[in-house]
Parts: structure tokens; sequence; C-alpha cells
């Protein structure tokens, strides 16, 4: 399986290793509720290489992405990003994507597990509709994530040379220095950055981060932050059978203007199977991906579910039928039984606040 740059490093750290999507990674290095407790409470760092970065240019970069992507790159400025779909003829998600507009050219930032799919389609799409565009996955880089509240804090005295270009970054911003591409970006609901760099350049970066006070994490706590944070994970909360809509992600399809993308034909004929709520559950048991929920409405699941260690209860994203409503109470089974989940509106925490 491939490994990230940081591999020897993780081992130094004595990190329980894991496969995720084809890669060595890992799980956590210790105490994944502390680790969890880092990130709301201070810093947290992950390594996040085996992420797919993707550079697009050409000159007809900028008329394919628009033409690819249900979000609008048109409205990007250099420095800014949105996050949106790629969707398939029939409207499915086929990947939710960073797209970065840096300045003639774009980078695209896209999941792990659906990176070769992604690139293949993206590719068959330019030779379908013959723009001059290259798409250049870059293989070459490794990506750091600094997420918590004191993640500015601990980036400025690991790399206090990128200060002056950070100073002023806001959400979805970026900015060059030196051979690091730095965002204000991430996966945990906090504030922090995510930063891109060459991949021999990661190991230096990681230990200068970790001395500036970071603690190190795994993918035990960024999936529980994650979910706090409300934030879908491909392959659970949403696929290619799952349009924007039901995926609770419409909001990131751009329908003005009248633009032809991929998949807007079959959205507007489309009406919306599911709609994606929260749950929490107050004891009795956990919430895990593929539960029943029974509803008046109708059968409905849960897509992501876990032990939340900042509300000290279960939560859960789910699946559920039209005219289930935020307050409601329904079943979910759990080994056998019916355990009463009450209906939220995700997320359940951001910026260290409970919500629900």
């Amino acid at each position: 399986m491939p490994t990230t740059p940081l591999h020897q490093a993780h081992l130094r750290l004595n990190a329980r290793m894991t496969d995720f999507c084809g890669w060595t990674l890992p799980l956590t290095y210790g105490s994944q509720i502390e680790e969890h407790h880092a990130v709301r409470r201070d810093c947290g760092l992950f390594d996040i290489s085996h992420m797919g970065s993707v550079d697009i240019g050409g000159k007809d970069a900028r008329s394919y992405l628009r033409r690819l992507l249900a979000n609008d790159v048109g409205k990007l400025q250099p420095g800014r990003a949105l996050y949106g779909c790629m969707l398939g003829d029939d409207g499915g998600i086929l990947d939710d994507l960073i797209a970065w507009d840096r300045g003639g050219h774009y980078r695209l930032v896209v999941n792990a597990c659906t990176a070769e799919q992604a690139l293949a389609w993206m590719r068959s799409r330019a030779a379908a509709w013959a723009l001059d565009v290259a798409i250049a996955p870059r293989r070459d880089l490794a990506m750091l994530a600094v997420q918590g509240p004191a993640g500015p804090a601990v980036f400025t005295r690991a790399l206090p040379d990128c200060l002056a270009a950070v100073r002023d970054l806001v959400p979805f911003q970026a900015a060059d220095c030196g051979d690091r591409f730095v965002s204000r970006t991430g996966y945990t609901g906090e504030d922090g950055f995510e930063i891109s760099l060459p991949a021999g350049l990661a190991e230096a970066l990681w230990t200068r981060l970790l001395e500036a006070g970071a603690t190190p994490c795994g993918l035990g706590a960024r999936d529980t932050l994650r979910l706090e944070a409300g934030l879908r994970l491909y392959g659970q909360d949403m696929d290619a059978d799952t349009t924007p809509a039901e995926a609770g992600l419409d909001w990131t399809v751009d329908r003005r203007g009248g633009r032809d993308f991929v998949g807007r034909a079959a959205l507007e004929a489309r009406v919306p199977r599911w709609q994606m709520l929260g749950l929490t559950l107050a004891a009795g048991g956990i919430l895990r991906h593929g539960q029943r929920v029974r509803t008046a409405h109708g059968e409905g699941c849960v897509t992501s579910g876990s032990f939340s260690p900042t509300l000290q209860q279960s939560i859960a994203l789910a699946r559920l039928p039209p005219g289930v409503s935020a307050g409601d109470t329904v079943p979910v089974e759990i080994r056998g039984r019916q355990l009463a989940a009450r209906v939220v509106k995700p997320p359940f925490v951001r910026q260290g606040r409970i919500l629900v």
C-alpha cells in the first residue's frame, strides 16, 4: 500500500497505522479522545498527504471547470477557493472537492478514495469537449493540516517567515509562501491552515510544527471532528447514487446565469428522495453507519455515526425521508433494539461551540 512522505515520522511516534483507501495512515498516536480535544481546545496536526492534488491549466481551463463542476469557479478571484461537487451525467456525486484559483490556472483537491476515478473522468470530459486543458496530478506534493483555536499561533511560531503572507487570510483564501501553498481551510470545524509543499520538505515542517506546540492527530480524531462539524465523508454520506440535494449540499450548486454544467439537466428532473439531517442519542448505544432509521414518513439510514467527545453522547448524520424535521424523535435499530434518537440540524459543534 502507498505511504505518505511522513510515514517514518509516524512510526517514530509509535502511531497505530491503518488502511484508508489503500493508503497506510496513522489512526491514532495514543488516545483518540485526547487528540480530538487537542483540536477543539488547542492545536492538532494532521498528515493529509493522501489527498489528491490536481493542477488544471491551459487556455480553456476556466471554461472547462465551469462546465465540469456544479459550483462555479467563474466567481473566484486569484487566491480564493470554493467547495463543490463533480457530478455524473445523472446528477450523482462523483467526488466532492475544493477548487483553487491560482491566477491563470487552478488546483483541485480531491478525495483519496476517488482520486484515480476523478482523474479519469476529468480527462475524458476534456477530450469529449475538445478543450485546450492540461490536467496534471501533483503526486510530488505533501499536505499538512494545522487545526484548532491555537492553530494560527502555532503556525506562525513554526513559520515566522510566512506571517506576512497569511496574516490577513480569511476562510477559503490562500497565499504562497516560498515553496508552500497555505490555505485557510480544514476538515474539523476549527480555525487553522492546510499547507501544500514539496514532499521532500514535509518532515522538516512536521517537526517544526510539533516543536511549536501542535499535537499529532490521526484519522480517528479527524473523523469524529468532521462528524461533529457536520462535514460529509465521500463513500458514506454521499456517493455516485446521491445528488447534492440528498446529501445536504444543494447550496454548493450554482444555477445562476443559465450555465450548463455536467448533471444540471438531471438535477432539474430529479426529485430528491432523501434529506441529510443529524441525530443525537442520549444513552444506550452508539450510532453507526448503516443502521436503519424508521420514521412515520418511511425508512432512512445512518450514514456516519460515532461517539462525540465534545457532546459526550452518540451523534450521526442520517439519510432521512422528506417530511422528517428537526425536533422529531425517531427510532434507530441498534443491535436488535429500537432506540429513540432526536433529529437535529447539523453541525453539532463549530469553533468549539455546541450548536444542538
